[in-house]
């Protein structure tokens, strides 16, 4: 695969608050992404990262519709009509067609992937798994996406101990920090591996 010249153009895609997507754009702000966000798509008009995102100047789009084919056909165009090169999920809670993107696709799991992976987990509920199965130690792993969920090659893990008297609202504050983190390193390596 030929890359373009820096930088590379990357989608994020959304399903919530925003805070993921709002932090990479934040991390390219101040050059430490080697990719510029060209684009945020959602599933829905009504989450906040969409008002987040266009506020900082980003081009948004919304893709409503059922799961399905047809809605996968419709994000493969865009992505492309949109000259992507790096697919990032960020919360989407939709499947994703992994297709012509395969090692072109990362995602954010907020725990140290194969623990608490898999369909129904994520955002609070992992953390609340994670407690109530008395870990030691959590965190989150960047992996590239394949048609599993939160499967394929881990790219980046960070670790942190669980304390001892933790809320989950608390643990998530503390593993979104470690995230801030790993989810643009886990880029540079991906875009270093493309040179």
């Amino acid at each position: 695969m030929t890359l373009p010249v820096h930088p590379l153009r990357a989608a994020v895609l959304v399903s919530g608050g925003g805070t993921t997507a709002f932090n990479l754009i934040a991390a390219e702000s101040r050059g430490e992404l080697p990719v510029h966000i060209a684009l945020v798509v959602a599933h829905r008009n009504d989450i906040p990262a969409l008002t987040r995102c266009a506020g900082e100047g980003r081009n948004v789009v919304v893709l409503p519709g059922a799961a399905g084919s047809a809605t996968s056909d419709a994000l493969d165009a865009l992505l492309t009509a949109h000259k992507i090169d790096l697919v990032l999920l960020a919360g989407y809670l939709r499947p994703f067609r992994v297709g012509v993107w395969a090692g072109r696709a990362l995602n954010i799991h907020p725990a140290l992937l194969p623990a608490f992976g898999g369909k129904g987990m994520y955002g609070m509920r992992v953390h609340e798994a994670v407690i109530a199965a008395g870990c030691a130690e959590s965190g989150c792993t960047v992996h590239l996406v394949d048609d599993q969920y939160d499967h394929g090659e881990s790219l980046v893990q960070r670790a942190i101990a669980v304390k001892h008297d933790e809320t989950a609202p608390a643990l998530a504050a503390r593993v979104f920090a470690e995230e801030c983190i790993a989810y643009p390193q886990a880029i540079r390596q991906w875009v270093a591996r493309q040179r």
